[in-house]
């Protein structure tokens, strides 16, 4: 079977040839109207015209013989009949069993899920709250290490990060999230896009206030906020190691006044007091469900991410009020060196890293005199990536200018925000 090419297809016969229109038609088609064409050829003319142009050999031009139809009219007979033969409502029931998957076609089949108690209880929980109330230091106290970076420094998390608490009888995944706040840049708006993003997809919201702080416009803020989420709240008192127990006492009561919350708990994420007590509560107000990680597990946090987050938080560590804000940190590439014959220690991993701020006085303030700033932040940081990667690192910072990037949506974006 042979199908024309295109030259062939072009050096054709024209389909309008042989057909002729009245001034009118003509009109209307210079007009670009639809119009339907009459041919003026007659049927006889047509017929000796094919008869002419057919070969000798009964073949046509598209390369199909006369024996090509007939089979093709024996075939159309034999399902015509096949199909006489066949009880409609027979197909009809074998079409409705196709739907469905046949049970050997289950590609979950052989898979072993974990045994779990049948109370067992799992879920996402949205520790929430203004900036630099505690929220990153309680997630890493439930955890049980450190997950979420720290610092004295307001709006110190700048992503939604998952720490996840396994327990006898529940799996509690908690969503360590930005400071709410009233934002001045595209970043600070974006930053409050991933709390309401955060409250709209969990099963039970945590809310911050610091017992050494008065309740104030931005808690009422967020509490207002908070009416709306159809999930437990339950409102924790930070900090409670840095009050007197009278004064937690009536941090306390000025919770109980902003609102229906399903508990109150104080803690103190440094001493230990009340982190179990605040985990049982939360296991409590997650829905019955099996498992949703696997066990050992403690984060979904990427490397890069991680590494970015440690050698962030060192940088902040003495820096003007300022700076924080205009900081934000890249991984660039991970390189394993080729180990050599003989050497039994780990594995030397080079890590490139950009460090950026928005203005040239700020890269000064970063890389420090001689460059002694930024070998502190590699000397503070390196530890800890050392121990995630399990390896030896080398760590090459670059400190580079990006200006104004908390509003550059180009830049925003390639930082992950």
């Amino acid at each position: 079977m042979r199908f024309p090419s295109d030259d062939e297809l072009m050096a054709g016969p024209n389909a309008f040839e042989g057909i002729e229109f009245d001034e009118e038609t003509l009109s209307r088609l210079e007009a670009g109207e639809e119009v339907e064409a009459v041919a003026s050829v007659s049927s006889e003319e047509k017929t000796a015209s094919a008869l002419e142009e057919q070969p000798a050999d009964g073949s046509t031009d598209e390369g199909f013989s006369d024996s090509d139809d007939e089979a093709d009219d024996d075939e159309a007979a034999d399902w015509d009949e096949d199909w006489e033969e066949e009880d409609p409502d027979e197909v009809f029931a074998r079409l409705e069993d196709l739907k469905g998957l046949r049970e050997d076609a289950n590609a979950g089949a052989g898979l072993m899920m974990p045994e779990y108690p049948e109370d067992f209880r799992a879920g996402f929980v949205s520790i929430v709250g203004r900036p630099n109330v505690g929220k990153s230091t309680l997630t890493n106290a439930l955890v049980g290490q450190k997950i979420a970076i720290t610092s004295g420094r307001p709006e110190t998390t700048r992503h939604n990060i998952r720490g996840i608490v396994h327990k006898e009888n529940s799996q509690i995944v908690l969503v360590d999230t930005p400071g709410y706040h009233r934002p001045r840049t595209l970043l600070g708006k974006r930053l409050n896009d991933m709390v309401r993003e955060a409250l709209a997809e969990v099963d039970c919201v945590v809310f911050c206030l610091p017992a050494d702080q008065r309740i104030g416009p931005g808690d009422q803020f967020i509490a207002r906020e908070l009416r709306d989420v159809r999930r437990p709240i339950i409102a924790v008192a930070t900090k409670a190691d840095l009050v007197s127990r009278d004064r937690l006492m009536k941090h306390l009561l000025a919770i109980d006044a902003m609102g229906d919350f399903a508990a109150i708990v104080p803690v103190s994420a440094h001493t230990g007091e009340g982190v179990d007590i605040l985990s049982d509560v939360l296991s409590q107000n997650v829905p019955l469900s099996p498992p949703l990680y696997p066990a050992g597990n403690v984060t979904d946090e990427s490397r890069d991410t991680l590494i970015a987050e440690f050698i962030r938080e060192a940088a902040l560590e003495g820096v003007r009020d300022e700076l924080p804000h205009s900081l934000a940190v890249q991984v660039e590439e991970i390189i394993e060196r080729p180990q050599r014959e003989g050497d039994t220690r780990k594995p030397l991993v080079d890590v490139h890293v950009n460090v950026y701020v928005e203005r040239d006085s700020q890269k000064a303030i970063i890389i420090g005199k001689r460059g002694s700033r930024l070998k502190e932040i590699g000397s503070r940081s390196r530890p800890l990536i050392e121990e995630l990667l399990d390896k030896r690192v080398y760590l090459d910072l670059h400190v580079r200018t990006a200006k104004d990037w908390q509003s550059d949506p180009k830049m925003l974006g390639r930082l992950g925000f």
